[in-house]
């Protein structure tokens, strides 16, 4: 489980979120909602600890923000898998050495690397990419290999920030139905996004941003299209 208890997040000594409480349960998938700069990255990056709360307590994985020592952050993280809007794939190494680089630094055994590897890749439906190099893949197949790099080490919660950023509509919700699929394994899967349309075509549990907190939203249409309605039930 995530929870949010009377959290207050800043960035550059700059107000993002006051008194946020949320809970998100186990297998839920869960759009964060809002314009681009309101927020929705700073969210993301506190439940990695990349941002700490000014206030509050932010649990995740078995690990509260108020006890976490620094040099647990990093196993933290590895039961998080982070999928971000730019890919960020190693240019210098093929797919496979990619995904395997994740395992190793952590220390996985050898034998395993390779049967992980190819499952994640599987996973995604690009096993055959394997010795392929990132750049010599469309946007949506490197977003895909992302994706993989996220499934590699079995996470228990997936972050995806902004995943079909840079990709057509097209392509935008065939990732959205890799991220779907690997929500009905069970794992938590938490989407920022500013792209409302995406939203609508796959609608699940959508927080918006208002303000500097959350509240419940469902997707409404208006005369320029669809957009969030935000409900009177807080987060």
């Amino acid at each position: 489980m995530i929870s949010f208890s009377n959290v207050d997040l800043e960035l550059d000594k700059k107000p993002i979120f006051t008194n946020l409480n949320l809970t998100i349960q186990p297998g839920e998938l869960v759009y964060i909602v809002g314009k681009s700069g309101t927020g929705k990255s700073t969210l993301l990056k506190s439940l990695y600890m990349d941002i700490r709360p000014k206030k509050g307590e932010i649990r995740i994985a078995g690990y509260s923000s108020l006890t976490i020592k620094k040099r647990q952050i990093p196993l933290l993280r590895r039961k998080l898998g982070i999928v971000f809007q730019d890919f960020r794939l190693l240019e210098d190494r093929n797919v496979y050495d990619n995904l395997a680089f994740v395992l190793k630094v952590t220390g996985t055994k050898e034998k395993l690397v390779k049967e992980l590897v190819m499952h994640a890749l599987e996973s995604v439906g690009l096993e055959h990419a394997a010795k392929v190099m990132p750049l010599r893949l469309s946007g949506g197949e490197q977003q895909r290999i992302s994706i993989a790099r996220a499934l590699v080490r079995e996470p228990l919660v997936i972050l995806a920030d902004e995943p079909t950023g840079n990709l057509d509509p097209d392509t935008s919700l065939e990732i959205l139905d890799y991220l779907k699929r690997i929500n009905q394994k069970g794992i938590i899967v938490v989407i920022g996004t500013h792209d409302y349309e995406l939203v609508r075509h796959s609608p699940f549990r959508t927080l918006q941003i208002a303000g500097l907190n959350l509240v419940e939203s469902t997707m409404e249409q208006s005369a320029t299209g669809f957009r969030p309605a935000a409900s009177n039930s807080p987060a």
